[in-house]
This record gives C-alpha cells, structure tokens and sequence, in this order.
C-alpha cells in the first residue's frame, strides 16, 4: 500500500522543527509540494498565528550562524534577501555593528593569528577580511590591534 503524501501543514512543521525559516523560504519549499487548490498563504498564517514561524526568530538564528563568520553587510544582505521587513533589519543591524570589531578580530585571530610581515601578507588578511564583508573601519581596528599586539611581543623578546 502506498504512503500517502504528507500534508502542507506537516511539510511546514517537519522543516520549523530542523530550524528557524522566513516566510518567503517556507513558502518556495512548500510551493514544491503544493497541489492545484493548495493554499500556501494560509498554511503560513496558521503557522505565524500558532507562533510556529516567526519572522524576529528566524533573523536571530541567522545572525547566530552567520555573525562568528561573516561581516555585518553580509549579514544584512542575507536578511533583507530573505524578505524581512526594514524594521527586524534594522534591530538585527545596530546589533551586528556593535560588535563587528570584535568579531572582525575573533576571525582574523582564527585565520592568521599574528601580523603581516610583508606588504603582500598585509594585502591578503585585509582582502579576507574584506571577502567576510567586514567594515573598513573594523578592518583598520583589526590591523591596529594586530600592529599594537606584535610591538608588545618584539618589546617582550627584546627585553
């Protein structure tokens, strides 16, 4: 006996309950599954109703994954092209440019750990910091901090 399909509501939960969806993501994965007479629409507003989809959640979750990682304009992005209205992007971007310094320099801390010592090195970490869609204010704290912390240790050493 074949098993029967599962219904819209079903799909929605079994992918809320893995992680945190937008409404316009959820509404592309069930427009897969969807049949003629299907209403998507009012799947997705049972399910904000009941609180199962949440907007302001799904931004917080994608921040915590991507704020270790990447930059705030990168972030940002994202968010807005996941279809959230300006007034969570905005709360989620004061956020993420709060810290975007310590971030910049958790991550730089991660990848190459000391300064340059040449021009080219330089040109390397402030791309990658770059490619991570760090600010370049971040990024000039990131150096500084990097330049401060190598004087330390040659005047350590040199003592």
């Amino acid at each position: 006996m074949p098993r029967e399909k599962p219904s819209l509501k079903a799909r929605a939960l079994r992918y809320l309950a893995a992680r945190e969806h937008s409404r316009q993501e959820l509404a592309r994965k069930l427009a897969q599954h969807a049949d003629e007479g299907d209403d998507i629409e009012a799947v997705l507003d049972w399910l904000q109703a009941q609180k199962f989809l949440s907007e302001e959640r799904f931004a917080e979750s994608l921040v915590n994954r991507r704020a270790a990682r990447y930059g705030s304009a990168r972030i940002v992005s994202e968010l807005r092209s996941h279809g959230l209205d300006d007034s969570t992007v905005a709360s989620m971007k004061s956020g993420l440019l709060a810290g975007e310094s310590e971030r910049a320099w958790e991550v730089w801390s991660r990848k190459f750990g000391r300064p340059a010592a040449d021009a080219a090195g330089l040109s390397k970490q402030i791309r990658f910091l770059q490619q991570r869609s760090f600010s370049h204010s971040s990024i000039q704290s990131v150096l500084r901090r990097a330049k401060r912390l190598n004087d330390d240790i040659s005047d350590d050493i040199s003592e």
